[in-house]
């Protein structure tokens, strides 16, 4: 194969996930309208936290940072894909790659770490309540969201950094709908093995400590609510850690599949089925789920809702 510097060649070809499927203009639709409620969801939750006083509390100011994450991560991604629809093809920059993969490393890490954060900020409303004002002060808070993008930015410059630096053979073809790492050092006509397995070993640290995090804080969460008395009580806690567990189990279930599965597991279109599960799906799901299950915010809708209304008459 020949050897193709990377400023030689302006563009990679991406393929089309739509003309891959048996109905590609009701994937399409279908990824339109998600993308549609996705941002929508995420933009009023992000706009009710910051409007409604009762809602500015720690569990709200991180949960508020989870939306904004979810309201950039599709950005990434699904408007450059619906809009070469219906082309079995497109085309995109060096430079836009490398931006995707950038981009996309840096809020799925960040995401990743902020939800074990919101699990710790659980454990201490429930486990220690009368230290949550100060655990949970607004500084620690600033510092907790702090970490999670620090953890995302540097994560993703060296992951970018690395990946770009090989060389790439002459075609062009990323076997994706994005730019992804795996999929790209597929192109690539250097030895990328060694950087292949740092990539799996790191992703799997990564992964892992947060989610043993995860693990430890709702570990003392049900030890405790299995000794509560009031019934009330039980069912508020479980009401409001139900929700991020499910979150967690959404974008930690898509992670795991593509990162500590073996690759004998993967396929291209599998590949392409996951990654829009979590590029898409997920962000879109995470606002429903919190505002379906969340008193506190349907309650926060409703009065905005009446409020809207009343200036109407």
């Amino acid at each position: 194969m020949k050897h193709v510097n990377q400023s030689e060649f302006s563009n990679f070809i991406l393929v089309s996930i739509f003309i891959r499927s048996g109905s590609p203009k009701l994937l399409f639709s279908l990824v339109a309208v998600m993308f549609i409620i996705g941002l929508l969801g995420n933009t009023i939750l992000l706009f009710l936290i910051w409007l409604d006083s009762r809602l500015h509390t720690p569990m709200y100011f991180l949960l508020s940072q989870l939306s904004l994450l979810d309201v950039c991560l599709p950005l990434i991604t699904i408007p450059k894909m619906v809009s070469e629809f219906p082309k079995e093809k497109s085309f995109i920059s060096f430079g836009g790659c490398a931006g995707q993969i950038f981009f996309l490393t840096m809020m799925g890490v960040a995401e990743g770490v902020l939800l074990a954060l919101m699990s710790y900020d659980r454990y201490v409303a429930v486990c220690q309540p009368l230290q949550y004002p100060l655990l949970m002060r607004h500084q620690v808070c600033l510092a907790m969201v702090a970490s999670s993008w620090i953890a995302g930015v540097f994560n993703a410059f060296i992951q970018t950094s690395i990946t770009l630096t090989f060389s790439y053979c002459a075609s062009r073809i990323v076997d994706h709908f994005f730019c992804e790492v795996p999929a790209l050092l597929k192109l690539s006509c250097s030895d990328t093995s060694t950087y292949e397995l740092a990539l799996s070993v790191s992703g799997v640290l990564i992964l892992m400590f947060p989610l043993l995090l995860i693990i430890a804080s709702y570990g003392h969460v049900l030890r405790a609510v299995l000794h509560m008395h009031s019934q009330e009580a039980r069912n508020k806690t479980f009401t409001t850690c139900s929700s991020h567990i499910t979150v967690v189990g959404l974008f930690y279930g898509a992670a795991v599949f593509m990162y500590m599965i073996p690759g004998s597991y993967h396929s291209p279109h599998l590949d392409n089925m996951v990654s829009l599960f979590y590029s898409l799906v997920t962000p879109t799901l995470n606002p429903l789920i919190y505002s379906l299950r969340n008193r506190e915010v349907r309650i926060a809708l409703l009065n905005v809702i009446r409020r809207f209304g009343h200036k109407q008459k």
